[in-house]
């Protein structure tokens, strides 16, 4: 069968992407940039990447027209642009006048559940691109989702955050809503078994767990999975604007995604259209199971795919292609070199391992200080970490940086600064050998905004000496035998 998957380098798209596969079908992934479609070499030998971008009429002539499904799972709740709203409804419209002269036979839509007539402006929006979806001259089948529990998805790495930071959390009332959390698997076994299936044309089923539970109940229940005693207290009177910046100062979420989780939590999420699980029976896991799951493929390292590498999460949702190169004139650089005696390959994994949870081999501490006035001026922050430990792929965010380029076989690592900084910056680690003389060169490059932005660099310059002076040192010896 042939698959068009739309959003295929997104959070959902990466993990029913592999599913597909080892069914046998022939799998068209359609992204913006193909650059970004980052998977392991087994799996890109196997798809066809079209690169198209959505917010555009779509020329017909590069595009495939003989398909048979098409997945459509674009969203944009992390966006920074106020108007995501205008962007999702421009993007339907321009893949309905599409698909409608392709051989497509179906549309899969994973969207949200809808309870309530007064919704968050996030379901607004998916609710308004499922109607326009309608429109399209193929039937369509809707998939409407509770809350998501799975590793690396929005929901529960909020909620991890919260849980294991906060002994006591105060939180809005709207913490009592109701919803039905469905772990990651049975999303994907719903949306594998819709796979032509006539008996879901041109139809609307709400896909949620075997439990309904409050937020607070979802707090609550995480914590005893993680063996945490936590206390929960909610406030009648708690505006959402302080709610989501106190949410974003919190965990790793974006503002704009923390505004829209929190307005979305005003409506009750329950499943109403019944009727999926006669059709495309699966064995539903109740919320600590899928938590508990999750962790396990954290423990595994098998996380493949998490809401923070999508660009969307970034505090510059653009083209990462366009900082790859790094500019020489108008620019401040640090540079620092170190030669070493261990094997190449020791020293990589070190670089290569850098951030999150291990931390930046220097002076941990300025950097976590960074990250939060970082986060008071409305960055993103450090918390985000890592999805991996050990893996780094292109787009890969990496506390505050974006991984521009990640290439062991030149020994090349390239960050992008997404903090907030009067300019733009990277950081550079390569591994050059000459004459069997084997050195680290570290490079910090800053392009400033005015004055500021050369205030800034100066006022840095001695953290500088510190930090990368021990860092390249570290890098070359720590861990290795």
């Amino acid at each position: 069968m042939k698959i068009l998957l739309t959003g295929a380098n997104g959070y959902i798209g990466k993990r029913l992407l592999p599913v597909l596969l080892e069914s046998g079908h022939q799998i068209y992934c359609m992204v913006r940039d193909k650059a970004r479609m980052i998977v392991p070499e087994y799996i890109l030998e196997q798809i066809t990447i079209v690169e198209t971008d959505l917010l555009h009429p779509v020329n017909i002539q590069n595009v495939p027209k003989d398909i048979d499904v098409v997945y459509y799972l674009v969203h944009s709740m992390a966006s920074t642009n106020k108007h995501f709203d205008k962007l999702e409804e421009l993007v339907a419209r321009n893949f309905v006048e599409y698909i409608d002269q392709t051989t497509a036979k179906q549309i899969i839509y994973l969207g949200g559940i809808y309870n309530d007539s007064n919704l968050s402006k996030h379901l607004a929006s998916r609710l308004n691109v499922e109607t326009i979806l309608f429109t399209a001259q193929k039937p369509l089948t809707v998939l409407r989702a509770g809350i998501i529990v799975g590793s690396g998805s929005a929901s529960f790495e909020t909620i991890r955050d919260l849980v294991e930071k906060l002994p006591v959390m105060i939180t809005p009332h709207w913490l009592n809503t109701k919803t039905q959390p469905i772990a990651i698997r049975n999303v994907i076994d719903y949306l594998k078994g819709a796979l032509l299936n006539e008996k879901t044309f041109n139809k609307i089923f709400d896909i949620g767990g075997p439990e309904i539970l409050t937020y607070k109940e979802m707090l609550l229940q995480f914590a005893e999975v993680r063996g945490y005693k936590r206390y929960v207290i909610t406030l009648k009177f708690l505006p959402v604007t302080m709610s989501a910046y106190w949410l974003f100062v919190i965990t790793s979420t974006s503002y704009y995604l923390a505004k829209n989780l929190v307005e979305s939590l005003r409506n009750q999420i329950i499943v109403k259209h019944f009727g999926i699980n006669g059709i495309i029976p699966t064995k539903l896991l109740d919320y600590k199971t899928a938590v508990n799951l999750a962790f396990d493929k954290i423990a595994q390292n098998m996380v493949i795919s998490s809401w923070k590498d999508a660009l969307a999460s970034s505090q510059f949702d653009t083209d990462i292609l366009k900082h790859v190169e790094v500019p020489i004139w108008g620019c401040y650089t640090d540079k620092r070199k170190q030669n070493f005696t261990a094997d190449i390959n020791d020293v990589l994994n070190n670089i290569w391992s850098i951030g999150g949870e291990k931390g930046w081999y220097s002076a941990n501490s300025l950097w976590m200080m960074r990250g939060a006035i970082d986060k008071v001026f409305g960055g993103v922050g450090i918390e985000r970490g890592r999805r991996s430990p050990t893996e780094l792929y292109m787009g890969d965010a990496l506390d505050f940086w974006r991984v521009l380029i990640a290439d062991k076989c030149k020994r090349r690592l390239l960050l992008y600064a997404e903090m907030k900084a009067p300019g733009e910056a990277w950081l550079e680690f390569k591994i050059r050998e000459k004459e069997n003389i084997k050195t680290l060169y570290l490079t910090a490059t800053f392009r400033p905004r005015g004055i500021a932005g050369r205030l800034y660099w100066y006022s840095m310059l001695p953290f500088h000496y510190f930090i990368f002076k021990s860092m390249v040192q570290r890098l070359t010896t720590e861990n290795i035998n």
